[in-house]
């Protein structure tokens, strides 16, 4: 007797909100899951309905602090343990990818130990958006969805219709992503050369390109300190460009970053809601714009479980 894989979308504490948001897309409810946590600050993840035989989704973004990556972890376990026919982890912004190579000696590779701990949790699949660098999907032995935010900001930045358009990347890294952006909308390159002092902090950045009389859009995978961004978009200003914005996936926004961005020559940063921003009200927010990546998801979630092609959904 062959029964029909039942769907079931499960949320952590940190993703509620684009979790009810994709659930809402996939007119689904958000099944029912609880985390008892003990007095030492331990906790244990449970199911309050069966997922018996279902093909279960967890939503989880696995930014700081590192109790994200492991409620996802348990999520996994137990949904494993409970008999579920599959697992995927739904990644909105799959943390510790900076850590994706040795750049120098006695380091580990971050990105590489969580795909090992996902796999032994008892992952089957894990869906992603942006990830640092590309070749992280070759560090999973199991199917990896790598769905690009381009798909929305690119028709935003159509949309905007702006004149004299030029596409910057931060820095070396970026050239690829910032080539693709320009391709599509058919406008140049600008690349910024930074040297590094030490970990987020920068020490100069020069340009690359024709800048001066340019609507200059900066197009990043994430800002953390905003330290990179904030000097790029002012040594571009400084240079000649008419203005300066940035789009760029996760916003991470630790430390000064929400002060950066205020005091930059920045007009606007684009960002998705991979992760959610700060809701402390003295965080200055009034030059960023969110952008929502749950219909994306929604949409790839949706062909997964329905064993559709998920390729013509992507742009980049």
């Amino acid at each position: 007797m062959q029964h029909e894989h039942k769907i079931k979308l499960f949320t952590c504490k940190a993703s509620k909100d684009f979790a009810l948001k994709v659930a809402k897309a996939l007119n689904l409810e958000v099944g029912n899951s609880d985390v008892l946590t003990f007095s030492d600050g331990e906790f244990q993840p449970c199911y309050n309905e069966s997922v018996r035989g279902a093909t279960v989704f967890i939503v989880q973004s696995t930014f700081p602090p590192t109790d994200n990556l492991f409620e996802l972890l348990l999520m996994i376990d137990a949904a494993k343990r409970a008999s579920a026919h599959k697992v995927i982890a739904v990644m909105p912004y799959f943390g510790w990818a900076r850590q994706d190579r040795k750049d120098k000696p006695r380091v580990s590779i971050g990105a590489k130990l969580v795909a090992n701990m996902l796999a032994a949790a008892g992952c089957d699949r894990v869906m992603t958006c942006d990830l640092h660098a590309d070749q992280i999907q070759g560090f999973f032995d199991f199917p990896v969805d790598h769905i690009y935010a381009s798909a929305v900001f690119l028709p935003y930045l159509q949309k905007m219709n702006i004149e004299n358009l030029a596409i910057a990347a931060p820095d070396m890294g970026g050239a690829k992503r910032a080539n693709a952006y320009a391709r599509y909308l058919q406008c140049p390159v600008i690349i910024c050369h930074k040297s590094r002092e030490k970990a987020n902090v920068v020490g100069s950045i020069t340009a690359i390109g024709d800048v001066v009389g340019k609507n200059v859009v900066i197009v990043d995978d994430m800002i953390d300190t905003a330290g990179t961004l904030a000097k790029a978009a002012n040594v571009l200003k400084e240079m000649g460009a008419a203005s300066v914005r940035a789009c760029a996936t996760h916003a991470v926004f630790s430390g000064p970053a929400y002060d950066r961005i205020a005091e930059s020559a920045l007009e606007e940063v684009i960002v998705s809601d991979t992760i959610p921003l700060s809701n402390d009200p003295a965080k200055d927010k009034s030059k960023i714009t969110v952008l929502s990546m749950t219909e994306i998801f929604a949409d790839i979630i949706d062909k997964v479980y329905n064993y559709d092609s998920i390729s013509p959904s992507f742009i980049n």
